[in-house]
């Protein structure tokens, strides 16, 4: 496990106001809930600490990264940072109003997940074989519904892959995606590990396959993408960030948090029920992480033949 050796904490850190953690997403997704349970446990490690969630959710992550971006460099103020606002988000838009690199400060990451293929317990499709039939033999083909690009860019690479004609409808949340899958709106959906979680346990969706190179632990019984289309892969992964200019004591003793926690019994199973592999990386690891992580996004992007936005 990672060490990291926090300098000198200014002793007005954090004082009397709260420190924010902005999670670029709405309310009951992956980042959300990670966000939320980092909260508490701040709340509970630093004497005096008063942890808040903001959710800044819309565009793919940007409103609330770009908001992270534009925050006072204090010290109060993280960002609850995915693949998508640090890596995907390069190759999906043309303009992006930050750069993930230069603008912020790597502070620390939780863990990986995939995403699982879910169709409504309606769907006659019980493989990703049976879904990629059934796409080639309707008229227009099957559709789906993303809300980042742990959503989008598996269902394009599924597409590119299977050369079946697939349509995909842009949402601004997870939450009325797994409304209109539930009800048989759309055909299909990749949901990100942590989100789906509560919908397998409801028994609302039927999972077909994950986007991980192997199986999830946690759904054994659920075979691969790859298990059918050999070599594919998705994988995101959730962490935080400040912004470019926080002091750096303060980021080496948040990062130092974010591995204490994840070493945290407690914690730990919380993320690892929703189907989070929790594998901590101090901010020292943070900034090769997201280099690489940017070119596996691209080389993704480009498989899928996405067009940026």
């Amino acid at each position: 496990m990672p060490v990291v050796h926090a300098q000198t904490v200014p002793a007005d850190w954090p004082g009397s106001r709260p420190v924010t953690i902005i999670v670029p997403s709405a309310a009951g997704g992956a980042a959300d809930f990670s966000g939320r349970l980092f909260a508490r446990y701040l709340g509970a490690a630093v004497p005096g600490m008063t942890a808040l969630v903001e959710n800044k959710p819309g565009a793919g992550g940007i409103v609330g990264t770009e908001a992270a971006k534009h925050s006072a460099a204090d010290g109060h103020t993280f960002l609850l940072s995915t693949n998508s606002t640090h890596a995907a988000n390069l190759g999906l838009y043309r303009q992006l109003r930050y750069d993930p690199r230069k603008d912020f400060a790597p502070v620390g990451v939780f863990g990986t997940f995939g995403a699982v293929l879910m169709v409504p317990k309606s769907s006659p499709d019980q493989s990703v074989t049976a879904l990629v039939d059934r796409a080639r033999k309707t008229s227009g083909g099957l559709n789906f519904g993303y809300y980042s690009s742990s959503s989008q860019v598996p269902a394009e690479l599924l597409r590119a892959r299977a050369e079946a004609p697939m349509v995909g409808a842009s949402y601004r949340d997870i939450t009325q995606i797994m409304t209109d899958l539930a009800g048989g709106r759309l055909d299909f959906a990749f949901i990100d590990a942590l989100s789906a979680a509560p919908a397998l346990q409801n028994d609302r969706l039927r999972p077909l396959a994950v986007s991980s190179p192997q199986r999830m632990p946690r759904l054994p019984a659920v075979p691969t993408v790859a298990e059918t289309f050999p070599g594919f892969e998705m994988q995101g992964w959730l962490g935080l960030t400040a912004p470019a200019g926080a002091p750096k004591a303060v980021v080496a003793r948040v990062s130092e948090l974010v591995v204490k926690a994840a070493a945290d019994p407690a914690f730990r199973e919380a993320l690892e029920a929703r189907g989070l592999v929790v594998s901590p990386m101090a901010a020292t690891e943070m900034g090769a992480f997201i280099d690489a992580d940017i070119a596996r996004w691209a080389s993704w992007i480009s498989t899928a033949k996405i067009e940026p936005q």
